[in-house]
């Protein structure tokens, strides 16, 4: 992740160079040199002028409305979730100071409400590190443990790819929830840090990266080839608990009274056995914590 003097015009290029001229019904002919939609495009779709989205996508002005973003992003075929961004990083432009982000801690309550719900359930901070698990998120996979970084996992470790059956679908909904997580902060050096190795380690994540994709927080279905109970099918859900330091709940759980749901019960017997072969009596398990 390099720390880009124009992270808005970044953005625009990117979302940019995904739509289609068909998408955005202008006839084709001929040989088109640029993916996408060409920059006079956007600006004759979005009604500005040529030499104001050159000069916008160029970083060249300092405070554009938001009518003049939100045209563009109609033409852009941006969502809810992508135009918060793109209005997000307009309005960073004009900022003289940034604020350091917090050290990211578990409230004692969040961690008993996690160890204590009947589901998988782990809490994800800002850099999508795994900061509280409880048991059953831990039988699900032995790397949903405080400590961990699903993006380090799922992108690096054979294991954990081996878990999803979607791979693909997996790791574009991680790269893009790590965007909107990380959001406009983009010189946070942990950030910067995360991109830089991943992006050297991992094509896949290179590539999705450079899309600017946003989102990733709201429900999937989650198709998992389990080691222990097989192809597994769990609904997964993101509750965010701490907005201020941008902590989120992820729970999983399968539909009631299908097969699913008796392979999750059996992983999480599996897991109580686990617990008390692990811990003396009177004594709690204690994990670190980043």
């Amino acid at each position: 992740m390099t720390n880009s003097p124009n992270p808005l015009g970044d953005f625009l290029r990117a979302r940019r160079e995904l739509v289609t001229p068909e998408q955005a019904g202008i006839p084709t002919g001929g040989v088109r040199r640029v993916p996408g939609l060409r920059r006079e495009e956007v600006a004759m779709l979005a009604g500005i002028s040529n030499e104001y989205y050159l000069r916008l996508e160029q970083g060249r002005y300092r405070n554009p409305s938001a009518q003049v973003l939100e045209a563009v992003a109609r033409v852009l075929r941006l969502d809810d979730e992508s135009v918060t961004y793109l209005l997000q990083l307009a309005a960073e432009k004009s900022r003289t100071g940034r604020r350091r982000p917090r050290q990211e801690t578990v409230p004692s309550g969040v961690q008993k409400f996690v160890a204590a719900l009947p589901m998988p359930a782990f809490v994800e901070g800002r850099y999508l590190d795994v900061l509280a698990a409880n048991a059953l998120a831990s039988a699900i996979s032995p790397r949903l443990v405080a400590g961990a970084n699903r993006l380090y996992d799922v992108f690096l470790d054979p294991d954990e790819r081996d878990l999803f059956i979607d791979w693909d679908i997996a790791t574009e909904g991680l790269v893009a929830a790590f965007r909107q997580s990380v959001g406009t902060r983009l010189d946070d050096p942990r950030a910067v840090e995360l991109v830089g190795q991943l992006s050297l380690a991992s094509p896949r994540f290179r590539r999705l990266w450079g899309r600017h994709d946003i989102g990733g927080r709201r429900g999937a279905i989650m198709r998992l080839q389990h080691p222990l109970v097989g192809e597994l099918h769990l609904n997964r859900e993101k509750l965010i608990v701490g907005e201020a330091q941008n902590l989120t709940i992820a729970v999983y759980h399968a539909d009631f009274g299908t097969e699913d749901a008796d392979k999750l019960a059996l992983l999480a017997s599996t897991a109580v056995t686990s617990t008390r072969d692990h811990t003396s009596p009177g004594r709690t398990k204690d994990r670190p914590h980043r």
